[in-house]
């Protein structure tokens, strides 16, 4: 298991690169929907704190297999968030094209 300090390195990356990317699409596009871009970006955000805090506070301290299992959910919950996040940017992107 990589180390809980990784994890939270991990989580504030990839949601700013779901961020950078969100405000990269309201500056290339004139006629961008920046209301729902910012929304996006919002919800990350709001996943992003709920992820740290549960990173910081895991289930089962004295069995390996809960602590192992917790931060490996939380792991799965950050790429599908960023997942969900990037399929909404993408709508967005096709709506433009």
């Amino acid at each position: 298991m990589a180390s809980v300090r990784n994890l939270k390195k991990d989580i504030d990356y990839l949601v700013s690169l779901v961020v950078v990317d969100c405000f990269q699409y309201i500056s290339y596009f004139d006629k961008a929907d920046k209301e729902a871009a910012t929304k996006i970006v919002e919800e990350i955000m709001t996943k992003r704190s709920k992820l740290r805090q549960r990173t910081n506070h895991p289930d089962g301290k004295d069995n390996p297999k809960l602590t192992k299992s917790h931060y490996r959910k939380i792991s799965e919950d950050l790429l599908s968030a960023c997942d969900e996040a990037y399929a909404n940017l993408g709508k967005l992107v096709e709506q433009e094209a």
